[in-house]
């Protein structure tokens, strides 16, 4: 691997040669040995001896004789040049350990000579080449030597003989011209030979003998000689490609080799002869060619040895005995320098002659992947702007990874989660912990790729995110690791070149996937650009395009991403967005973590391919991990690494992983993936035994480590973990330092990861914004129509509020409300924060910016859209309100309105930034809400704030805003009392010497009317605070983002616990942990299906079982449909004609590039889509689809939606008492749940809870849930499945389709779509039906034996199948990959006889279905149970989910409790005075703010329900919209009496209400009645949202409407008389609010304090009482209720306002004690029909499937 590496790194520089004699090589018991590069001699003789020794690069010599001796050397590196011109020049380096020998070695006119022996581990790369000379090449005893590259010669003779080499690569051409070339490779057992070996004027021949798994690629031909090539002992030879001829003879002879490869071995007019014998794994790369001459290579007993770069040399120089020595690229003619002992010696980067032509040789096993000269043009470019390399490499030792947890946790319930005894004893143990990964080892150096392989909770994925420095969310980790010579914490700088592209896809869904990739590339233009270029723009746009042509998805620029909801590109593209967009970061490390789930086949070789290119060219190191990889695939990497168990149990060369496990007696297949092999060995039902192994072959993952820790392998690659300590290492990560310090833009920090300034950062980021915005158009739409509504109902509301007392409290309202509107938008912050956390982690990860550049993006994006909003929003309130009418005043408002808007929104984002999950923000944001509306001024004044809250008022931003926009609005007004706020007043009244002001604050006893200044006084206000509050409202918004930014710097996951089951704590004495054993030590094997296993149930075997499976005896075809859905640019065609039909115990594949449209072709068979136009027929018996159709087909959705917080038994029996027929009774229905538990083996799993990923069932338990809740509903037609095998590893992916193949077998109809099928699984399907791009049919019929019907059909039409090669991918590579050669093959198929006859087939399959009776029995039911049954199970359901969702209960319950603590110690005590009646209003009408955060809470849950319910169980008949919402309003019930509790009890007695049980029990009920309305209110929302945020959004503006029509903010008779007689009477908040006033205030009596008496004398100088004088007044509509205190003085008259409580509701229109009942019965009208509307806008929101239209 490390010949690899250095060619790659180091491209090899051929030096012609003309006139040379001859050139020999000879290496004899050469095991595991590559040999690289030329060797060439001008005018002398050269000769080389290499004894296990590396030989890297040029040996030339001009005129005279060259010599090379290295001997005891152990894997020595000898970089620079070592020339001389006109001398002899001889090298000698002995007893040299691990020096990798680089550079040219040249003479022009002298002798050189060069011995290399006893040398180990030793790359010997680059060139020797002599042009009138003569050079030998000597390689013997030299261990795991890969030679790699050109051997050449003009006039000479070439021989090259490999003996007793094992897994050795050997190089790419041998060449003659006029000589006789002889290639002789023994004992060479799985041994790849590529490329070219080639004569002109001799004879060639090739013997391939005793040759195991030995690809021989390219051709041999033969010109102008004869040709013979012999394959002899060799076992199943497939020899592709063409052995040719022109003037000789040709034979080939395969015998006996085992499953080995020859292709393309050519020779013009020279005799060329190979022998291939027991050689092991032996790939021979490069060039080896002679011009005139005859050249010989023999390598013997070498080892592994690469032979890096050229050795040049003009004089002599002698490197010995040099262990771990710097040296630095060059040695010069001019001295000479000893190197003794050197180990891991550093390989230079560029070797060059000055006399000799260059030839560059790029060594790449993606050579063919075609945007390879792209590749090659970024690194000539960077090589010619002389930028530094950017390698790094990781090396880690002794790797252990921790997490919290166990296998199993339980998950408690809403009671037992209060088991005290239980919670004390689980805090006094510490948290297990779970080991995850144990001593892991390894090393890639740039320029490697390193596979790994691992079943589902192997612990592949925490490897990748070690490795990629991406420690978060371990408990512990333990071990070494390096990148580059730096440790983690030095590496953490450079985080956005050390990158991991995760499983998941996250993206903002609105955005185009142009938009997304321009994004990521801007981030990343460096501050110096390639001298070609003169603008960033053209980097970037450069990069951008390379990038989405580089995966094929170019056509997509303008698509939205989408998501699972928002409808964008498809599944495949997606996950290719995510491989562009890790791939923009430039980074030189990069960890690909299952990267391929959901790419077809072609696809993901392509990805692989591309990511070899990249990696091989630019010095990258690859660590990918991959499940189901394919042969093709794996053979694209250096090294594998296999985990089991979070056990390393294989680490080394790719080559060598199945030949080690075989050796320990494990058996592989020969159309086996190797990847599957490898991961299958610890797997008992899955791994075969060799003959003779099966009593001494290691059982367990722990058994094989051991075996690997003692083998040779593990010795090897022991000696790489050094990597980091080496001179290579450290000067490779200097200039990686140097490198990435040159791009960075030179205003960052010398320690700043990123590479744009912060000023291109937020101008991106702020482009980003908008474009989010405007791709959710119908959201911003929203808030702009919402807000436009909002004013003008809010200002007709207030209209024209009158200059005096009477408006006072009008006007407050009306600022109030302004605030109140902008609180209550903001609020939705919190939501839509949740939604662009996984994004922003992600790009953090990827140092594409600065958090602080997301956060003030969003800000400078807010400023224009809330400036708009706010300014339209003020313009119609404060006019129709009719305050103060100057432009000063307005601009003021308008000022501190927008202020705050920023100031609340800033607020809410911090809340949502700083807590790590949602319901724990949101228990926050609804109690931070209340507080600062209860302590804005308005409902409770400074002046009567207890002073345990009164700090609240000081850190709440709308006390602020409402001070500031109160003054502005009074300061220098002079307001008059009028109506009952003047005493006395009405008819005889008008003198106002003998009248007072009475309720207004600020008035002076006596006085008529009040001024601004004494109004805003009595407030603690002051005109002089406006700008001072202006200004502190920015430092508010200041704090808070700065508070966001602090926590959105800092988002860390906690340490959670993943991959455990969930119990549920109820099932406890039902539950069973697993007791994992090896099968073969047990008498009966077992199998499971749990991430430590799979395999084929034995149960399936159980005759009992297969008689219970039901029957399927319909024929189900479909023909000439097509499917159009409407877009932006007009009707775009999914599906086009397509044609197919499933037959009992029929098992179809449906397969095709991704948006092929595999699953849309699903979807429209299976009556799933509602939008579209679908044309065409499809028929069940050659009839039209039954009503039954949905519910009798089962439809596995690709993505295995369930109810988190239900049982697997639970799951299945839902489904099965639902869906299977009314008539069968109830113990049947659980018994065939029992028969398909068993048949699942889910039996020690069934009590567990389904959950979610990590937490609860793995990937494929999951899986195999979706396909057992459709299996127990009995389909009686066929069974549909989305990709079954996405994401799962081989041998889960085998299993699962010889499950569906067992299905099969016992008469069901199975129609799969499948993304990278193996040879073998695909093999398990009977019938294919291909689609290319825009659902055109590529093929239709039956696949055949092997494959071989399907084979042969392409074969016919110029693309035959590669021998060895899977027919799937080819098929894939051929209709739309690399192979597709132009050729429109869906015309192909039109035109073919297959089509013709496959039409045939299907009209007669159609006509005789139609003849015969329905093989189904249609009941004529939509649905399979009554309504009723319906309600109860899924009510049953709902119950059950609520009762286990103790976060959502806790804060439902915690809410209400903290917020009836609140209030009531808000409004401790309230007492008696005129001011105290408002005050228990406003702590009744506080209440009613209970209802945002709850609402805000319910809603996300009720649309996750409500998603699954649509996506799933809606579109197969499962149950009706009716029984979904009956058990979503039912289940909540319970808690809601629990939450009107919780309210009512800490407030209630708090605040001093009556304590009357009659007055407190008709409170308690209207409260309880309240907790109906507004969760109605919430589910009718959110069941006719799209999603959580526009829910989030349209909640302000219900709330608001109803708070403002209430009766409170503004008082009956105020409201104007266009919303007083329709919309107050319709408003539930009325009479909520007039039957709590009335049960707890009406008998009150009020006793004014001194400052709220009237005070005035009478007119008649003393002469008239008080009594006398108030009369009339008394008696009248307007002091009716008031108090006369001192009846019989004649001076000073003291009036209260109010005698009563009663006296204070009738001002409210609440005139009598009935009215309170008479509210309250309207409550419970209002609280139904709030649940009426949740059906109502369910029904709206339910739509029909589409149906074929003909």
């Amino acid at each position: 691997m490390e010949g690899a590496s250095t060619a790659t790194d180091t491209p090899a520089l051929g030096l012609e040669a003309g006139g040379g004699q001859a050139i020999s090589t000879s290496s004899t018991d050469n095991h595991h040995s590559p040999l690289p590069d030329h060797s060439s001699s001008d005018n002398g003789e050269g000769e080389k001896n290499l004894h296990h020794s590396p030989l890297p690069d040029h040996t030339s010599s001009d005129n005279g004789e060259g010599r090379k001796n290295l001997t005891d050397d152990h894997r020595p590196p000898l970089p620079g040049h070592i020339g001389s011109d006109n001398g002899e020049g001889e090298k000698n380096l002995t007893d040299d350990h691990f020096s990798p020998l680089p550079d040219h070695t040249s003479s022009d006119n002298g002798g050189g000579k060069k011995n290399l022996t006893y040398d180990h581990h030793s790359p010997l790369p680059g060139h020797i080449g002599s042009d009138n000379g003569e050079t030998e090449k000597n390689l013997t005893e030299d261990d795991h030597s890969p030679l790699p590259v050109l051997t050449s010669s003009d006039n000479g003779e070439n021989e090259r003989n490999l003996a007793d080499d094992h897994h050795s690569s050997l190089p790419v051409h041998t060449s003659s011209d006029s000589g006789q070339g002889k290639r002789n490779l023994t004992d060479d057992q799985h041994s790849p030979l590529p490329d070219y070996i080639s004569s002109d004027n001799g004879e060639g021949k090739k013997n391939p003998t005793e040759d195991y798994h030995s690809p021989l690629q390219d051709s041999i031909s033969n010109n102008n000689g004869g040709e013979e090539n012999n394959g002899t002992d060799g076992h199943h030879p497939p020899l592709p490609g063409h052995i040719s001829s022109d003037n000789g003879g040709d034979e080939q002879d395969q015998t006996e080799s085992y499953y080995s490869l020859l292709l393309d071995f050519s020779s013009d007019n020279g005799e060329e002869e190979m022998n291939l014998t027991e050689s092991h794994h032996f790939p021979l790369p490069d060039l080896i060619k002679s011009d005139d001459g005859e050249e010989e290579k023999n390598p013997t007993e070498d080892h592994h040895s690469p032979l890096p770069d050229h050795i040049s040399s003009e004089e002599e120089k002698n490197l010995t005995e040099d262990l771990h020595s710097p040296s630095p690229d060059h040695i010069s003619s001019e001295e000479e320098k000893n190197l003794t002992e050197d180990l891991h010696f550093p390989l230079p980067d560029h070797i060059s002659s000055d006399n000799r032509g260059e030839e560059k040789n790029l060594l790449s096993r993606a050579n063919t992947w075609r945007f390879m000269p792209e590749v090659k043009a970024i690194q000539e470019r960077s090589q010619r702007d002389q930028l530094k390399a950017r390698k790094l490499g990781i090396t880690w030792k002794n790797l252990t990874v921790k997490g919290v947890g166990a296998e199993a946790a339980f998950n408690e319930n809403v009671l037992s989660q209060f088991n005290i005894p239980q919670m004390i004893k689980g805090s006094r143990s510490a948290p297990p912990l779970k080991s995850i990964l144990e001593n892991s080892s390894g090393c890639v150096r740039p320029g490697e790729m390193l596979l790994v392989l691992g079943r589902p909770g192997s612990g592949c994925t925490s490897l990748l995110k070690i490795l990629a420095n991406r420690r978060q969310g371990f408990a512990e980790v333990e071990g070494d690791v390096s990148f580059g010579s730096m440790n983690p914490k030095e590496a953490e700088q450079y985080r956005g070149q050390i990158v991991i592209n995760t499983e998941e896809e996250v993206f903002f869904p609105t955005l185009t996937v142009g938009q997304t990739i321009d994004f990521a590339t801007r981030m990343k233009v460096p501050f110096h650009l390639p001298s070609t270029m003169g603008k960033g723009i053209e980097f970037q746009k450069e990069h951008r395009t390379f990038l989405l042509n580089s995966m094929g998805i170019a056509y997509t620029e303008d698509t939205k991403v989408g998501d699972e909801f928002i409808r964008g590109v498809s599944g495949g593209e997606r996950k290719r967005v995510s491989i562009i967009e890790t791939l923009a970061t430039r980074a030189s490390t990069f960890c690909w973590d299952n990267s391929t789930r959901g790419l077809d086949a072609s696809n993901a070789l392509e990805f692989t391919r591309a990511i070899r290119a990249m990696t091989d060219t630019l010095g990258l190191a690859s660590i990918v991990s991959i499940y189901q990889a394919g042969n093709g695939i794996y053979g694209l990497f250096d090294k594998v690494l296999v985990l089991d168990q979070g056990k390393q149990i294989y680490y080394g060369p790719m080559e060598k992983a199945r030949p080690f496990m075989e050796n320990l007696g494990f058996m592989c297949d020969d159309s086996a993936n190797v990847g599957d092999f490898l991961t299958g060995v610890n797997v008992p039902t899955e791994r075969r035994i060799r003959e003779g192994y099966q009593d001494r072959f290691p059982r367990t993952a722990e058994e094989i480590r051991k075996e690997y820790e003692k083998s040779a392998i593990r010795a090897d690659m022991w000696v790489e973990l050094e990597y980091p300590n080496t001179a290579e290492a450290r000067i490779n990560t200097d200039h990686f330092k140097e490198a990435v310090s040159f791009e960075k833009h030179r205003a960052l920090s010398k320690n700043s990861p990123l590479t744009t300034s912060f000023a291109v950062q937020l101008k991106v980021c702020v482009i980003r914004q908008y474009q989010i915005v405007a791709g959710d158009k119908p959201t911003f739409a929203l808030q702009q129509v919402s807000t436009l509504i909002q004013a003008l109902v809010a200002g007709s509301l207030f209209y024209g509020a009158p200059n005096n007392s009477s408006g006072l409290f009008s006007k407050s309202g009306s600022i109030f409300f302004a605030l109140l509107y902008n609180s209550l938008t903001a609020l939705s912050q919190v939501t839509d924060s949740f939604a662009g956390r996984p994004v922003l982690a992600k790009h953090k990860s990827f140092a594409f910016y600065h958090p602080a550049a997301f956060c003030l993006a969003q800000i400078v994006a807010d400023i224009p859209i809330s400036l708009f909003q706010s300014t339209q929003f003020c313009i119609i309130l404060y006019f129709l309100t009719g305050l103060r009418p100057e432009a000063g005043a307005f601009f003021t408002f308008l000022a501190i309105i927008f202020t705050l808007a920023m100031c609340m929104v800033s607020v809410f984002r911090a809340i949502g930034a700083a807590f790590p999950t949602f319901d724990d923000a949101n228990k926050l944001s609804g109690l931070w809400f209340s507080a600062v509306v209860i302590y804005t001024g308005f409902f409770i004044s400074k002046t009567q704030m207890h002073p345990w809250f009164v700090w609240i008022y000081w850190i709440n931003p709308l006390a602020y805003g409402f001070e500031a926009l109160l003054s502005n609005e009074f300061h220098g007004k002079v307001i008059d009392c009028v109506n009952n706020n003047l005493i006395p007043n009405g008819f005889g009244y008008s003198d106002v010497a003998y009248q007072s002001c009475a309720g207004v604050r600020g008035a002076v006893q006596g006085a008529s009317f009040v001024t601004g200044e004494q109004y805003l006084s009595a407030l603690s206000y002051s005109h002089s605070h406006v700008w001072r509050n202006f200004g502190i409202l920015w430092a508010w918004w200041a704090l808070f983002v700065g508070i966001t930014i602090f926590f959105t710097s800092n988002w860390e996951p906690v340490a959670s616990k993943k991959g455990f089951l969930l119990i549920p704590r109820e099932n406890t004495n039902k539950t069973q942990r697993l007791i994992q054993d090896d099968a073969e030590s047990q008498a009966k094997e077992k199998f499971q299906w749990l991430p430590s296993g799979s395999a084929t149930p034995q149960s399936m075997d159980n005759s009992h079982i297969d008689t219970q499976l039901i029957r399927n005896t319909s024929v189900f075809t479909w023909k000439n449909l097509t499917y159009t859905v409407k877009t932006p640019n007009g009707d775009r065609v999914l599906l086009d004609k397509v044609n197919g039909f499933v037959k009992p115990g029929m098992l179809g594949a449906l397969m095709g590039s991704s948006g092929a449209g595999k699953t849309t072709l699903l979807d429209v068979l299976a009556q799933r889509k509602t939008v579209g136009t679908i044309r065409g027929s499809i028929l069940v018996d050659g009839r039209e689809l039954p009503v039954s159709f949905q519910r009798s087909a089962g439809y596995c959705e690709q993505l295995d939606i369930h109810e988190p917080l239900a049982t697997v038994r639970e799951a299945l029996e839902f489904s099965a008492l639902l869906r299977q027929s009314r008539a069968t009774p109830r113990e049947e229905k659980i018994r065939y749940v029992n028969t398909i538990v068993s048949l699942l083996e889910m039996q020690d799993i069934e009590h567990t809870l389904i959950g979610k990923v990590g937490a609860g069932l793995s990937i494929e338990q999951r899986k195999r849930l979706t396909i057992g809740v459709e299996l127990v509903a009995k389909p009686s037609i066929l069974i549909f499945l989305d990709e079954p095998t996405s994401g799962l590893d081989g041998q889960a992916a085998f299993n699962t389709v010889r499950f569906l193949r067992k299905l099969s077998g016992v008469g069901q109809a199975v129609l799969v779509t499948i993304h990278q099928p193996s040879a073998s699984l695909f093999a398990q399907f009977d019938t294919l039906l291909l689609l290319a791009a825009g659902g055109k049919t590529v093929y239709s019929g039956a696949i055949g034996k092997n494959a071989q019907t399907i084979k042969d059909y392409f074969a016919r039409y110029g693309a035959p199948c590669p021998v060895g090669a899977n027919p799937a991918e080819h098929m894939i590579d051929v209709v739309s990959g690399s192979s597709s050669q132009g050729k429109d093959w869906n015309q192909i198929w039109l035109e073919s006889p297959e089509h013709e006859a496959f039409m045939m087939e299907l009209d007669n399959i159609i006509e005789e279905a139609t003849a015969k009776p329905l093989g189904t029995k249609d009941d004529g039911q939509a649905f399979a149970t009554p309504l009723w049954e319906q309600c109860k199970l899924v009510t049953q359901r709902m119950n059950l989910a609520l009762y286990r969702n103790t976060d959502y209960v806790n804060n439902k319950f915690a809410l209400h409790a903290g917020s009836a603590l609140f209030n009531g110690f808000s409004f401790w005590m309230i007492g008696d005075s005129v001011s105290d009646l408002q005050l228990k209003l406003f702590t009744i009408f506080n209440f009613i703010f209970v209802a945002p955060g709850v609402i805000n809470q319910l809603q996300p849950l009720f649309i996750e329900r409500r998603d699954i319910y649509e996506f799933r169980e809606k579109k197969s008949k499962m149950y009706s919209w009716i029984a979904f919402v009956t058990g979503l309003i039912v289940s909540e019930i319970p808690y809601l009496c629990i939450c009107a509790a919780l309210y009512f009890l800490p407030w209630y007695y708090t605040v001093g209400f009556p304590n009357d049980s009659n007055k407190a029990g008709a409170f308690f009920f209207v409260m309880l009645c309240y907790e109906f309305i507004y969760t109605g209110i919430g589910q009718f929302v959110a069941a006719y949202a799209p999603n959580a945020v526009f829910a989030s959004l349209v909640n302000p503006i219900v709330i608001t409407v109803l708070v403002s029509f209430c009766g409170v903010l503004v008082p009956y008779a105020q409201i104007q008389e266009f919303w007083r007689y329709w919309l107050y009477y319709l408003d539930p908040f009325q009479y909520l609010m007039g039957s709590l006033l009335v049960f707890s205030v009406f008998d009150a009596k009020v006793e004014c304090t001194s400052q709220e008496f009237a005070l005035f004398d009478t007119p008649n100088g003393g002469n008239e009482t008080c009594a006398q004088y108030l009369a009339s007044y008394l008696a009248g509509p307007l002091g009716r209720g008031a108090n006369l205190v001192n009846p019989d003085d004649t001076s000073a008259c003291r009036v209260c306002q109010y005698g009563r409580g009663s006296d204070y509701l009738a001002t409210l229109n609440l005139g009598e004690y009935n009215s309170g009942w008479r509210d309250a019965g309207i409550v419970v009208i209002f609280a139904l029909s709030s649940y009426v509307m949740v059906y109502v806008l369910m029904k709206l929101r339910t739509k029909a499937s589409k149906r074929a239209e003909k």
